[in-house]
């Protein structure tokens, strides 16, 4: 089984938090955008973390396994390139925690703010 990438889990907490699979709640982000814009900025975010560093984490991941393969000795040049590489996957992997935490906080503001509906609309009634 493959290892679960920060897409997977950016996706499988929006799914849950919402209820519904992520494709819906695509459609209904740009259809709908001002009925729930917790949403709208969750599906942003998981969009960046698509792009940018989902992605380059894979890049990076396979120049690593390419440049340090088994019966492979690097040259000189490439243990710059294999520690650049380390490098960029890092900040990459860092991004990609940043944006989960991200969408967990939005998360949690949605979580919120049903709290405060509910004690209001509780206390009206």
């Amino acid at each position: 089984m493959p290892d679960v990438t920060a897409l997977d889990q950016a996706t499988s907490m929006i799914e849950k938090a919402w209820g519904r699979p992520i494709e819906a709640l695509e459609s209904i982000a740009v259809r709908r955008p001002t009925d729930d814009p917790l949403l709208l900025s969750a599906m942003h975010i998981r969009s960046a973390l698509l792009v940018t560093a989902d992605s380059t984490v894979a890049v990076h991941q396979e120049r690593l396994h390419a440049l340090t393969r088994p019966g492979h000795v690097p040259a000189f040049y490439d243990l710059q390139r294999i520690t650049s590489s380390a490098a960029d996957l890092r900040v990459a992997q860092a991004e990609s925690r940043t944006a989960l935490q991200a969408i967990s906080h939005v998360i949690q503001a949605r979580e919120a703010a049903a709290t405060a509906e509910r004690a209001t609309a509780a206390r009206l009634a």
